[in-house]
């Protein structure tokens, strides 16, 4: 908790520097008070260890060998389920829960204690498999899919998104297991509401294993990440690159109109959370599929209006993953760090957060639910960030900016300018479609709003577990949510972004430690539910 204690104690003095400077803008004074510890929490987070000769972070290397390991222990259940997931969505397996076999719903005490527990054994959670991969997916499918991988590209060119594929295909096994364990050490007290995630499932699954000491110490560390990376890359970053497109797009001006956007932001934000998870579920089970026609429309627009340089696309990709023509430090791994690193921040996967989510699925099922989850990485990388990325590379086969050229996150353009984030992605949907920008800017703004409602329940759900489950618990976080909002509004793309990177990707240490302890038990339910379908199938 030293690390949450840290930043609290910066806080003081960032909001002292705004107060007595006269020089600066509000913004800039907050970035400046911020900045400091962007910087020595993503040196500390993204520990380099040293292969084929370039730094690779410990952290990238943890996700993509553990997220192969799953996909080979689950036999490839990213890829021979997929199926099934889709069915499962479809509510196609939800005869299961009424009638035939069924297994005993996890109930579990509530601080030591059994009184407040769930009495109505029916009643096994708050949303149904599509509010639950819609929630989800809202706090996956956010600006990292339109901002980041711009930046991806920008440093690693096109083969970046080979990489950032790959490592989307191979999260989705991680998914699977994170989602499952979400919902087999989860909490349901007396009136339904769920308490679960990784912080559930890393005390009580570890304490089964003998490992009692071991997982409170993981979910304790967990849990304060969490917050973290709520106020972080799932709300800083998202209100801050919402507010470069309108600042961008209005060519609107002024000291403070960062935050002026991101007080919008937390007005609107602060409305629906007050709700909770079933609010926020009906929220982004009507903003996701919206969302995702807007933006995935325009894309498969302009890819198709240039589908003959598709082709041309591809071979880029492809070959530029391992000869990368970017000017960026160690070649080709230095490329697959990139995408690699974009993927991780993009759909979690590895990072436990999604489970949360997961967790308050109504099912006696949890690995229906893992199966549910592994769809996430699908969307929000292979179809989603591809697409993105794909734009990008087209709309950059004139040399608009330079491969590899990019400082603070920016990248240089041919003009001697520099752009960065999701301004460039802008750039590209407007050069394609006159006007698109406009739409674009509102697709940016409900991707960023969704993310800000989901990862205020992952956060909140971390709070109550570190500090009671009170309305003054409530109160006191959703308050301080809402003031990172404001602040993320504020400060620079690239204190965001090693803010957001560092704290999102440092939930994989403790929570695949955890993973890599309790896979046996993510086997056993997979198999109990696929006995369960093939018996259905026979009927």
């Amino acid at each position: 908790m030293s690390t949450l204690f840290f930043f609290v104690l910066r806080l003081p003095s960032a909001f002292q520097l705004v107060a007595s400077s006269t020089e600066k803008g509000l913004d800039d004074k907050i970035n400046d008070g911020f900045m400091p510890f962007a910087i020595w929490w993503e040196k500390l987070i993204l520990s380099e260890v040293t292969l084929f000769g370039t730094g690779i972070p410990l952290v990238l290397i943890i996700l993509i060998l553990g997220a192969l390991f799953f996909t080979l222990y689950f036999g490839f259940v990213n890829f021979r389920h997929f199926p099934t997931a889709i069915q499962v969505v479809r509510g196609k397996y939800d005869e299961l829960e009424h009638q035939g076999p069924k297994l005993k719903p996890v109930v579990h005490e509530v601080d030591g204690d059994l009184k407040g527990t769930i009495k109505d054994e029916s009643h096994l959670g708050e949303v149904n498999h599509f509010q639950a991969l819609a929630t989800a997916v809202s706090g996956t499918v956010g600006l990292g899919n339109i901002a980041l991988v711009a930046v991806a590209i920008s440093i690693g060119g096109p083969g970046a998104t080979f990489w950032m594929v790959l490592a989307g295909l191979l999260g989705m096994s991680t998914k699977f297991a994170e989602c499952t364990l979400g919902v087999k050490y989860r909490d349901i007290d007396g009136d339904g509401t769920v308490f679960g995630g990784p912080m559930y499932y890393l005390s009580r699954g570890l304490k089964e294993k003998g490992f009692g000491h071991l997982g409170k110490f993981l979910a304790i560390v967990f849990a304060v990440l969490c917050v973290g990376a709520s106020f972080g890359g799932g709300n800083a970053f998202q209100s801050n690159q919402a507010a470069a497109q309108i600042i961008g797009l209005f060519e609107l001006s002024g000291s403070s109109t960062g935050s002026m956007i991101g007080l919008v932001f937390a007005i609107l934000a602060g409305i629906v959370i007050i709700g909770g998870i079933k609010r926020i579920a009906k929220v982004t089970e009507k903003v996701v599929p919206l969302m995702a026609v807007l933006y995935v429309g325009a894309a498969l627009f302009i890819i198709f209006s240039k589908i003959e340089l598709v082709d041309d696309v591809f071979t880029l990709i492809l070959s530029e993953a391992f000869e990368p023509v970017a000017t960026i430090s160690g070649g080709f791994v230095g490329v697959m760090i990139q995408g690699f690193r974009r993927a991780a921040f993009s759909n979690e996967a590895g990072a436990g957060s999604a489970a949360i989510a997961h967790s308050a699925v109504n099912t006696a099922y949890p690995a229906s639910e893992g199966l549910v989850g592994l769809l996430e990485p699908f969307i929000d990388t292979v179809l989603v960030c591809s697409m993105t990325a794909i734009v990008i590379i087209l709309f950059n086969m004139d040399g608009t900016f330079v491969y590899g050229n990019v400082v603070n996150g920016q990248a240089l353009l041919q003009d001697g300018s520099r752009l960065g984030g999701v301004n460039i992605t802008s750039m590209a949907f407007e050069s394609s479609i006159k006007g698109s920008s406009y739409v674009l800017m509102i697709a940016v703004c409900m991707f960023a709003f969704s993310t800000i409602l989901s990862w205020s329940y992952y956060g909140l759900q971390a709070w109550k577990y570190l500090f009671g489950r009170g309305k003054l618990t409530d109160l006191t976080y959703k308050i301080l949510f809402l003031i990172f909002t404001v602040l993320g509004a504020a400060i620079t793309l690239d204190a965001v972004i090693k803010f957001s990177d560092a704290m999102i990707l440092a939930l994989v240490f403790p929570n695949m430690i955890g993973l890599l302890i309790l896979f046996p038990n993510v086997k056993k339910e997979f198999t109990n539910y696929l006995t369960l379908i093939k018996k259905v199938k026979s009927d």
